[in-house]
């Protein structure tokens, strides 16, 4: 009979571990955060954080609704623009030269495939074509988690279609993402995974954000911080900033 009543009992905790669907997870964890009737109605965000690597690097970053964002970097007093998208062109300027210049065609095509993830991709992700599975649970850094895969409209390396999938590892007990890997599919550092973990979460009118995050290698040691001093929602912003700087003065003429 002992025996018997310990099968019942693991039997019942693994229907109630695999009862939990992803899409329940996901519902608990925009409960959580504020409620997707606050979150659906958001025009833009703009972040301000700072990041030490022996110096003090200042960051603005905007990130609009219809795909527009910007990430305005300061350091030693000077202002650089990195990573700017006004729907169609994105840019940057050279740290060196200290000019703007468009990146490349395959980048941009690439990033016009985020357009539709502000405010959180995984809201409404299925009218957007995505998918998530719920993986299991996980461990990370001590705390027990659910692993929850997205995939992503496929992305184009060196002009191949490739999968665009990463794994969000939602805490157990606050249903609030700690952490985000994803694979790297180009460039020196191909085939290693990426890792963000996040932390600090704070409330901001009404809905919570994380205000630390690291980002390094999966596995490894250090990673660097960043530090978010305030988030500030539908800020107001003038659209020509994200727009490349020899598009402005072709209108102006």
């Amino acid at each position: 009979m002992k025996k018997i009543t310990l099968l019942l009992v693991a039997v019942f905790a693994t229907f109630s571990i695999n009862a939990q669907t992803a899409d329940e997870i996901l519902n608990s964890y925009f409960e959580n955060i504020g409620g997707k009737e606050k979150l659906k109605p958001l025009k833009g965000i703009k972040i301000s954080a700072e990041v030490n690597q022996g110096m003090v690097i200042h960051l603005e970053i905007y990130k609009m609704k219809g795909g527009n964002e910007m990430t305005q970097v300061t350091v030693q007093g000077k202002t650089l623009n990195q990573g700017v998208f006004d729907g169609e062109t994105l840019w940057s300027t050279n740290f060196m030269t200290q000019k703007a210049e468009k990146m490349p065609a395959e980048a941009t095509v690439n990033h016009k495939l985020q357009m539709n993830d502000f405010p959180d991709p995984f809201l409404d992700y299925k009218e957007k074509g995505y998918s998530v599975t719920l993986e299991g649970k996980e461990t990370i850094d001590g705390a027990e988690t659910f692993k929850i895969k997205l995939t992503q409209t496929p992305k184009t390396i060196d002009g191949k279609k490739v999968d665009n999938i990463s794994y969000y590892f939602f805490d157990t007990e606050d249903f609030v993402p700690i952490a985000m890997q994803q694979e790297i599919t180009s460039g020196p550092a191909k085939g290693t995974i990426s890792e963000i973990k996040f932390s600090d979460y704070q409330e901001v009118d009404g809905l919570y954000f994380a205000f630390s995050m690291t980002m390094g290698a999966k596995g490894k040691e250090g990673g660097q911080a960043v530090t978010i001093k305030k988030i500030e929602l539908n800020p107001e912003v003038d659209n020509n900033m994200f727009k490349f700087p020899e598009e402005i003065s072709e209108t102006k003429e």
